[in-house]
C-alpha cells in the first residue's frame, strides 16, 4: 500500500528547483489544500514572501533569490526576467536597473500590491525567445537587447551588450549585425 507523501516534502520538491520558494497555486496542483498549507506557515514550515508565495526558511539563502521570486510573484506560467534585468542578469552590459523588469503575455493584467520594484512589461514571447539564467525564466540575450532598444536603454549599453554579447557566445553574427543596424536606426530617428 503506497502512501500518500507529506506536504512538506511534495512542496519542497517543488521548491528545490525555485530557490526554496513555492506558490500556493503549485500547492493546490500538488494536491494540498489551503488548511494544509496554512498550517505549514502556522508551524514555521514555510513563511509566506508574497501574496501567494512562501519560502522554506531552511532552504539556504541566494545571491538570486529576489529575482526568482519577482518571477513567481507574478503568478503566471509564461513571466521571465526581462529588459535591462535580463542584459544585467547575463552579464554582457553595465546597465544597473533600479527596478526588476518582467515579461509576461499580452492578456494578463496585475491588480496586487508588492510590485513596487518591479516593473512589468506585456509582449507575447515565443518559446524560443526564454532560456534559463539561474534557474529562473529569462529572455534570451537576443530577445533583452531587442527589448531594450524599444524601452530607450541608452545606446552606449546596448551597444557594450551587443559587443560582449557576441563575445561571450550569446549572439550569433547574424544577430550582432541585425541588432547593430537596429540600433543605429532608432539613433538616426
Amino acid at each position: 500500500m503506497a502512501t500518500k507523501p507529506l506536504a512538506r516534502d511534495a512542496l519542497w520538491g517543488i521548491a528545490t528547483a525555485q530557490h526554496g520558494f513555492v506558490t500556493a497555486q503549485q500547492a493546490t496542483e500538488a494536491g494540498i489544500d489551503k488548511h494544509a498549507l496554512q498550517m505549514l506557515v502556522h508551524r514555521g514550515t514555510l513563511a509566506r514572501a508574497a501574496h501567494g508565495v512562501y519560502r522554506f526558511p531552511q532552504y539556504p539563502v541566494g545571491e538570486h533569490d529576489n529575482l526568482m521570486l519577482a518571477v513567481l510573484w507574478t503568478r503566471v506560467p509564461e513571466a521571465a526576467l526581462s529588459h535591462e534585468t535580463a542584459l544585467d542578469a547575463y552579464g554582457i552590459s553595465d546597465v544597473n536597473p533600479n527596478r526588476i523588469h518582467l515579461t509576461v503575455g499580452k492578456q494578463r493584467r496585475f491588480r496586487r500590491t508588492g510590485g513596487d520594484v518591479y516593473e512589468v512589461h506585456y509582449e507575447d514571447l515565443a518559446q524560443k525567445q526564454i532560456g534559463w539564467w539561474q534557474e529562473i525564466p529569462t529572455v534570451t540575450p537576443v530577445t533583452a537587447i531587442g527589448q531594450c532598444l524599444t524601452y530607450g536603454t541608452p545606446t552606449y549599453l546596448l551597444r557594450q551588450a551587443i559587443e560582449r554579447g557576441h563575445a561571450q557566445g550569446y549572439l550569433k553574427a547574424t544577430d550582432r549585425d541585425e541588432l547593430t543596424e537596429a540600433l543605429e536606426t532608432r539613433h538616426e530617428r
